[in-house]
């Protein structure tokens, strides 16, 4: 441990475009935040090749370039942007401590969570190849699936969201391929019987991808096999979408906020709060619904907005007292 503590009025963790929003609000009202990067700075965008649902890009602009740009303009105001991650937290006093790489012990008035959450992928080598290549791999159709217009695409999983973003692709793409492992989905009825009313959504149960195909660059198909039958078979597509869930990065925090069952934060419905006063929440490590850039940035600045006026309720609490 360390031998010096710091005192940090504002703590984000986490570098996605919630974390880097809240230090964008939190510097400019004077909070000086520290913002420590993560195992993945930048977050999940540094994986999207080409973001055009943003607001303000009209020409489209690469992930890895947009959370560049987003990381200057949180410097610009004065944030503290450092390398590093949270290795240990403890949340149960009036001073909030979290530990960096298990050895820095910083104490905080104010802790905002943007820790996001991870796609779960199959880890096939071939599907790690093409989604590093953004070649024609992804587990976002809400962010990809205009890039698959007219063309015909597979999509993996069994679950409500995967019905629901297997519904949203058939409206794009020419045909969907839907892949099952077992005989049947996990998804709601609801859910399920609109997949299966869907005239170009094609349903393969009790089967698993053995590989993703493709040129080198970008995917040209996908090789399946039944496992019951053991028959294998190549579909050809140009996209490989991966709808098994998402894990949320909040195991650090889990003796001390509520989580729902899957590991997301519970937040006071409305606001950034979290069950600890004086800890925010913002983007996907709370979001199991929407997990988009444009929502993740809204709350970040929600976040950095109850937290300012959390540090102004305290001093003006302290003030009172001592008059």
């Amino acid at each position: 441990m360390s031998d010096t503590i710091e005192k940090v009025k504002c703590l984000i963790i986490g570098s996605g475009p919630a974390g880097y929003t809240a230090a964008i609000y939190a510097a400019r009202a004077n909070m000086n935040p520290v913002l420590y990067q993560g195992t993945q700075p930048g977050g999940q965008l540094t994986t999207t090749n080409e973001v055009e649902n943003f607001p303000g890009y009209p020409e489209g602009i690469t992930g890895p370039e947009m959370m560049v740009q987003l990381q200057e303009q949180a410097k610009r105001f004065g944030t503290d942007v450092r390398d590093g991650w949270v290795t240990k937290v403890d949340f149960t006093g009036p001073i909030h401590k979290v530990w960096v790489n298990e050895t820095n012990e910083i104490h905080c008035e104010t802790v905002i969570i943007s820790t996001g959450a991870s796609a779960k992928y199959l880890g096939l080598p071939s599907e790690q190849h093409y989604l590093q290549m953004g070649g024609g791999v992804s587990a976002c159709a809400v962010c990809d699936g205009f890039f698959y217009r007219n063309q015909e695409v597979v999509i993996v999983g069994a679950g409500d969201s995967a019905c629901e973003e297997a519904h949203y692709l058939s409206k794009l793409c020419k045909k969907v391929t839907m892949l099952v492992r077992s005989e049947k989905f996990r998804a709601s009825k609801i859910m399920e019987d609109r997949v299966r009313k869907t005239e170009n959504i094609e349903i393969l149960l009790h089967t698993e991808t053995e590989e993703v195909l493709g040129d080198g660059n970008v995917v040209t198909g996908v090789r399946v096999r039944n496992n019951t039958t053991g028959e294998v078979k190549e579909i050809p597509a140009t996209g490989f979408f991966v709808a098994i869930g998402h894990k949320p990065n909040t195991d650090v925090f889990k003796d001390y906020l509520k989580l729902d069952e899957t590991g997301y934060i519970i937040n006071e419905p409305g606001t950034a709060k979290t069950s600890v006063e004086g800890v925010f929440v913002g983007g996907d490590a709370a979001d199991h619904v929407y997990r988009q850039a444009v929502t993740a940035a809204g709350t970040g600045c929600m976040a950095a907005l109850d937290a300012e006026r959390y540090l102004a309720a305290k001093e003006h609490h302290v003030e009172a007292n001592a008059n």
